[in-house]
């Protein structure tokens, strides 16, 4: 059973900088409207300013942007139809943080029908196939935002699926016919009541077999989010079978100053067509097959670039799009543009941080030393001059085993990551590090579940373990 659901392609590029979702002709999230009048208030709360914002993907050199994650990788020139939305003043960005309660599990629980008490299992709370163990399912990530994913009927299923009929319109590829999209919504309503997400955004058209799934984008301070969706999977009996989304409330973080729509597009145009330009290189290799070296696979890199094409921007929407600030997902201010390509039938979704640039940069290298004023100029990719463009990454928690201290964490698919730990008497301080395999190229951001081990001096016994990256405690699995 696929439980992760969304209505649209999402392509994410350069590090996470970039948004792209291929959208229906006609939805979206243009008409020009969006951001409403100017919002009063200082930046920050105390009326200072606040700290800068270090996305990843971003660069602070001259000309450079953050990856536009278009698909063309020419970068298309986008020009507005018509006026575009001056939008607020300032807005704040917002995180999911702390741990998912049992009663937060629980109260998700009845509203998917599953039974059982929530148990934490490998860093997850865990509920149900209390039977043979194919029945309805829960599992909810601790850690915040508490991603969370939900089976009905797992394949084999035999606790509340009598016969094979009764399952049929279950998985994707079931028979039967799914259900309308009025049918689907009222269906998926207590569960998004359940998430605090009943004033979501929802979008039904999405089928999978005789599976209607019900994507919802909620409200968080009041704006649209993207990024953050919710998906419900109903089955052509009416019940929920799937689902997946986060169930911890992102809370309100810093605020910072923006620029307007206009403003924003020019600086999505200069960064997809200007000296600091993320691409494709001039030539892309295949995927070598099985039993082929890559350098076997040909490459053309003599071949004459596309001619870059004007692409019509039909209007902006101000929201808070997701993006990994030092690794870590956060609900920023951003612009959504639609365009949509000369002859095209379906528009196209890009997206740009709305914070003005003198708020934003670059995540800075990880030193194995306290941080203090380096002599050392920085180069155009985020390193120092000897090249480095090494980073901490966020640990997400961890687990003993004698001297063995493993550690958990998100990471990407371009790059290698090393471990490594300090003891004192009463902590033990890890350290995990990012290395690009291959700085200064593209890298589709697809996040996945790792961990390293080290060996420490002595068994951790009762000593916190502590991530050097942000300086707090790391949960134990």
């Amino acid at each position: 059973m696929v439980v992760a659901s969304v209505a649209a392609a999402v392509l994410l590029a350069g590090g996470g900088g970039a948004y792209f979702a291929a959208t229906a002709s006609g939805g979206g999230s243009g008409g020009g409207g969006g951001g409403g009048g100017k919002e009063t208030g200082a930046p920050a709360g105390d009326g200072s300013n606040p700290p800068p914002l270090a996305l990843d993907g971003y660069t602070e050199s001259p000309g450079e942007g953050i990856a536009t994650g278009e698909p063309d990788p020419n970068g298309p020139a986008y020009r507005a139809t018509g006026k575009l939305p001056e939008g607020p003043d300032s807005a704040a960005v917002y995180r999911a943080q702390g741990e998912i309660s049992a009663s937060e599990v629980t109260r998700l629980a009845k509203a998917l029908g599953v039974e059982g008490t929530p148990k934490v299992s490998a860093g997850a709370w865990k509920l149900g196939q209390e039977k043979d163990g194919s029945g309805p399912s829960l599992q909810v990530t601790k850690q915040a935002p508490g991603t969370w994913t939900f089976s009905r009927y797992t394949p084999g299923a035999s606790d509340n699926c009598e016969s094979a009929t009764k399952c049929a319109g279950t998985a994707p590829g079931g028979e039967g016919d799914a259900v309308s999209e009025q049918v689907a919504k009222k269906a998926a309503a207590p569960v998004l009541k359940a998430l605090g997400q009943d004033d979501a955004k929802l979008d039904a058209r999405q089928l999978m077999g005789a599976v209607r799934v019900v994507n919802a984008d909620p409200k968080v301070g009041g704006l649209p989010t993207y990024g953050w969706s919710t998906g419900i999977q109903v089955g052509a009996d009416g019940q929920v079978v799937g689902g997946s989304g986060q169930l911890k409330k992102p809370v309100k973080g810093d605020t910072y100053p923006l620029i307007s729509a206009q403003e924003t597009l020019d600086l999505l145009n200069r960064s997809a067509t200007g000296g600091g330009r993320v691409g494709i290189g001039g030539c892309a290799s295949a995927v070598p097959l099985e039993g082929q070296d890559a350098k076997d696979v040909p490459c053309d890199s003599t071949a004459s670039p596309a001619v870059p094409q004007t692409v019509a921007v039909r209007g902006a929407t101000f929201g808070l799009a997701v993006h990994f600030v030092e690794g870590r997902q956060t609900l920023v201010p951003s612009w959504l543009f639609e365009a949509r390509p000369k002859g095209a039938e379906d528009s196209f979704t890009i997206m740009h941080p709305a914070v003005d640039p003198e708020y934003l940069k670059a995540p800075q290298p990880l030193s194995p030393e306290p941080a203090e004023p380096s002599p050392r100029p920085s180069t155009p990719d985020g390193g120092d001059e000897s090249g480095s463009t090494t980073r901490g990454v966020h640990v997400e928690s961890y687990s003993a085993d004698g001297r063995s201290l493993t550690l958990h964490f998100w990471g990407g698919v371009c790059s290698d990551y090393s471990a490594s730990a300090s003891e004192s008497a009463d902590q033990v301080t890890v350290t995990v590090t990012e290395t690009p395999q291959e700085p200064g190229k593209v890298c589709i951001m697809i996040a996945k579940e790792l961990k390293e081990t080290v060996t420490l001096e002595q068994p951790l016994g009762d000593r916190k373990v502590v991530d050097a990256t942000g300086g707090e405690t790391v949960p134990r699995k």
